[in-house]
């Protein structure tokens, strides 16, 4: 018997120790968790909404399989926190999302119970459709089990895997977790009855053969086949509306069940588990569920700062001047009302990249195409090709999704887009999976693409004010978090392919992009008092590039060029490439993000680490003037 004061989470070691727990210890555990989390969250920030909303769905998965032998593979991994605490990471989930810490998505390298590396949406049933598979060809006896977001699922990759999972009625479970509607109690009472009954092995063979023998043995004539198909389609769309495009796929649909209850998703995974055939639950849930305020307000507790637990309200917090995404947004109102051929294009994440402003200013301007990158792309270069002037706002590391539609429907026809890459470079907590680390090194190597880099505010809307007056594709990259300053003035016209010299300096000279030039400027700060003079470019552009600046910056004998993207294809390879067409040898050394994936963290640790911080850049300076 455990002690009176301690909780059944703390002794949770391992999800085997959950097959001894009635369910009603599980919904005990199912609070102290919430209870945990929020603890947590409230201090490190987070993923709460989903992860309170999802919480009885793991921990049902978790009470019926054998994991990790039997395989959970989350999508996107945001609802996952109480995976992580009941998988043996309890005593380190305070470290949640920090520096060195637990990443806040699964993560294979911090624990065998995380399956697959989740952080983008819509990918999980393609990767479990993989391990299905390989159960069938190696005749292996774990089961798979997805669970997907209902937004993810309407991504264009899901359906994808939906199509091959039902053609090939591979042996797995895919649980939909459904934040959105209502249930009804009757009704779900009947809906599950129909579920059950429609879940067992001996419908599905029954059903198969009667269809079969009414098309195909000549029971009947084609009239009462006709009959037979239409009744039972109605029979469908009466009783399970929402099933028919999963029975159409060849998977079978469980109708929608309680997904905050441990007792039915229970009952349910015990039912499906052993079939061989693909079945989808229907899991309907509450987002936040068990805390009112992420309850009342799940957009803003979808992804939170940290919070005061008691209220839910977020602590203010000192900034050095706007956030780049706002600046973005207002300056896009500010050219849309000059301009009625701007529409904005986001792909789910409307408040996330600044458009919110736009979409209330300009709602019929304003499309929102849902978790879909390639969609938001395609549907831009046809927006384009009649006249108008789409703005695709989409985070840096999502768009890495569309690099097709960005070659082949925009960039071959010329087309006039602008993709606003947000999050571009390091974003800190949220880790790998969302560093906007390529899309430098992606963008650069499409023809006709140019790639603006604004280094603060009065930057970026002038960098939107250009892109919207230039023939064929942009791309401009700005970072998550604070511009040094508030814009002034109206926004200015730059010059294509032209950067600005900040400071001047004649012993060597450090070309810098977007966020990096502040740290360029106080590492020539630095170098100034130990007697050498830099000088400082803003390069603004990374395709074209000033080539005239290079040039220039080589006459000092030494150069350092500083990105926040991937070295491999980024701009500090375009100046080499400059440098050897010139016939040019300086000593030159290329600063950005290493040939690995950044951790999660303080933005500012993470950039030291790369070595991208005011002391690394006049260090790699010194270094070149005493070779």
């Amino acid at each position: 018997m455990r002690p009176a004061d301690k909780r059944i989470l703390d002794c949770i070691s391992d999800p085997q120790d959950l097959h001894l727990l009635s369910v009603e210890e599980l919904e005990i555990l199912a609070a102290e968790i919430r209870q945990q989390i929020i603890a947590t969250t409230s201090k490190t920030g987070g993923h709460v909404a989903s992860s309170l909303g999802a919480v009885e769905i793991i921990l049902a998965c978790h009470s019926v399989l054998d994991a990790p032998q039997d395989k959970i593979v989350f999508d996107v991994g945001h609802q996952s926190y109480a995976h992580k605490l009941v998988t043996g990471r309890l005593a380190a989930f305070d470290s949640l999302r920090a520096y060195g810490g637990l990443s806040g998505f699964p993560k294979p390298s911090e624990s065998p119970f995380d399956t697959h590396p989740s952080g983008h949406a819509s990918d999980s049933l393609s990767v479990a459709s993989g391990l299905a598979k390989a159960k069938v060809l190696t005749g292996s006896s774990e089961r798979v089990v997805a669970i997907i977001g209902d937004a993810a699922l309407a991504g264009g990759m899901a359906f994808e895997a939906l199509n091959y999972i039902g053609s090939q009625q591979l042996p797995m479970v895919i649980i939909l977790n459904d934040n959105e509607m209502s249930i009804s109690r009757n009704v779900g009472a009947l809906m599950r009855h129909l579920g059950n009954v429609r879940s067992t092995r001996g419908y599905r063979q029954t059903r198969d053969f009667i269809q079969e023998r009414m098309e195909h043995g000549g029971w009947v004539s084609n009239a009462f086949v006709e009959l037979g198909r239409r009744m039972k389609d109605s029979t469908k769309h009466m009783f399970l509306p929402d099933s028919m495009i999963y029975e159409q796929l060849g998977i079978v649909c469980t109708p929608p069940l309680n997904g905050n209850s441990i007792a039915e998703m229970q009952e349910m995974l015990r039912l499906v588990l052993p079939m061989d055939c693909p079945v989808l639950i229907h899991a309907v849930t509450k987002k936040g569920a068990g805390y009112e305020p992420a309850e009342a307000d799940p957009v803003r507790f979808h992804g939170i700062s940290p919070y005061n637990p008691a209220t839910g309200e977020t602590y203010p917090k000192p900034a050095p001047g706007p956030k780049f995404t706002d600046v973005f947004g207002s300056a896009l109102v500010q050219e849309a009302e000059a301009d009625e051929r701007i529409v904005a294009i986001t792909a789910a994440m409307e408040e996330g990249t600044g458009l919110k402003p736009f979409h209330e200013r300009f709602p019929e301007r304003f499309i929102d195409v849902g978790i879909a990158e390639e969609q938001a792309v395609g549907m831009a270069s046809g927006l384009a090709a009649s006249g108008l002037k789409p703005v695709v706002a989409i985070y840096s590391t999502f768009m890495q999704r569309a690099l097709d539609q960005v070659i082949v429907d925009v960039a071959l026809a010329k087309r006039n887009v602008i993709f606003a890459l947000d999050r571009a470079g390091l974003v800190g907590d949220d880790g790998p999976t969302h560093h906007g680390a390529f899309d430098i090194a992606f963008m650069r190597l499409v023809p006709s693409m140019r790639i603006l880099v604004p280094s603060d505010a009065n930057e970026l809307r002038s960098a939107v004010h250009t892109a919207l007056r230039l023939e064929g594709p942009v791309s401009i990259r700005y970072p998550r978090g604070c511009a040094p300053a508030e814009p002034t003035g109206e926004p200015e016209l730059l010059e294509e392919g032209k950067g600005c010299q900040r400071r001047s300096g004649a012993d060597a000279a450090i070309l810098a992009w977007g966020r990096c030039v502040p740290a360029a400027l106080a590492a020539a700060e630095a170098l100034a008092v130990e007697g050498i003079e830099a000088s400082v470019w803003d390069m603004r552009w990374a395709k074209p590039l000033d080539e005239e600046a290079v040039r220039a910056a080589a006459a000092a004998g030494v150069v350092v060029t500083v990105e926040e993207g991937s070295t491999i294809g980024g701009v500090g390879e375009g100046v080499l490439e400059v440098l050897s067409r010139a016939e040019l040898s300086p000593a030159v050394r290329t600063l950005g993000l290493p040939d690995a994936f950044s951790l999660q963290g303080d933005v500012s640790l993470l950039l030291r680490d790369a070595h991208l911080d005011a002391e690394a850049i006049a260090s790699a300076v010194g270094e070149l003037r005493n070779l």
